[in-house]
Parts: C-alpha cells; structure tokens; sequence
C-alpha cells in the first residue's frame, strides 16, 4: 500500500460523500417528477447517475491502492423541495460542499506528499469546475424565470438535453 491510513480514512469518506450526492439528486429528480417536470428530473437523474460514477471511481483508486473500501450509511436527503429555484439552489450548494472536499483531498496528497493521488485527484478537480458551472447556469435559468410559461420553455429545453 502507497498510500497513509490517513488518505484511506479520508478517501472512504469521499466515496460515502459521492453515494450521498448521487442520493441527493435521486430525491431532487423525485421532487421534479412531482411537481410533473420531467426534464428538471431527466436532468437531475443524469447528475445522480454521474455521481455514483464518481463514487466507483474513488472506490476503485482505494482497491487499486491495496486498500479496503468501507462503506458507511448515506445520509438521509432532504425530499420536501416546494419550488425548482430551492432544488437548483441546493444543487449549486451541495456542488460547492463537494468541491471543498475535494480541495481538502488535494491539499492532503500534497501535504503528505502523495504524488499518485494527488494525480487521481486532479480529475476531480476539473470536474469540480463543471459541476459548479453547470448547477449554476441551471440555477441562474431558473432565476430569470417570472411566468409559468417561462419555467415550461426550460422545462421543455431540458427535455431535449438542452441543459448542459
């Protein structure tokens, strides 16, 4: 093993934190299907499944390390959204949570000077950039919106993946 039991420790955490994004837009694609926005939810089920990608990524560097990967229990995701602004705002949050525990993550490899991580996690890093990029321009839509109709004219562009 290359890597200190320390990374190991953090890096489960990050592999629960991915589980509990990909939960977490599991429950904000379900509170778009009940307010019969299926293009907010085919948009938000995208990001989920994105995020469990991302989980299996951590958790594979970890086995590729010699290490165990140990799963917790997810968090238990907000579901009670009342509006598509309050579920693009919590995208946009929870983005910038998991962006600082990737830069946490960095700044540990290189602490510790543990350049093969550091490598790994550098992937994460960009993706970081483009998950805030693209939550936010989600968010900053759904913000212009002041009519019924408006929020139908995105609904309707998301339908056709025009979201990303």
């Amino acid at each position: 093993m290359t890597i200190s039991k320390k990374m190991i420790g953090k890096l489960n955490a990050q592999v629960k934190n991915e589980f509990d994004s990909y939960w977490a837009y599991m429950a904000m694609a379900f509170s778009f299907e009940g307010m019969n926005l299926k293009g907010f939810a085919q948009w938000f089920y995208a990001q989920a499944e994105e995020e469990k990608v991302h989980a299996m990524k951590f958790a594979k560097y970890l086995m590729d390390q010699g290490a165990d990967v140990v799963l917790e229990a997810l968090d238990k995701p907000k579901s009670d959204y009342k509006t598509a602004k309050e579920i693009c705002q919590a995208a946009v949050n929870h983005e910038l949570k998991i962006t600082k525990d990737i830069n946490n993550l960095m700044t540990l490899a290189r602490a510790e000077k543990d350049f093969a991580t550091e490598a790994f996690l550098k992937w994460f890093v960009d993706e970081q950039v483009e998950e805030v990029a693209s939550t936010t321009d989600l968010l900053n839509m759904v913000s212009m919106v002041s009519k019924p109709e408006q929020l139908l004219m995105l609904e309707g562009r998301l339908s056709r993946g025009g979201g990303e």
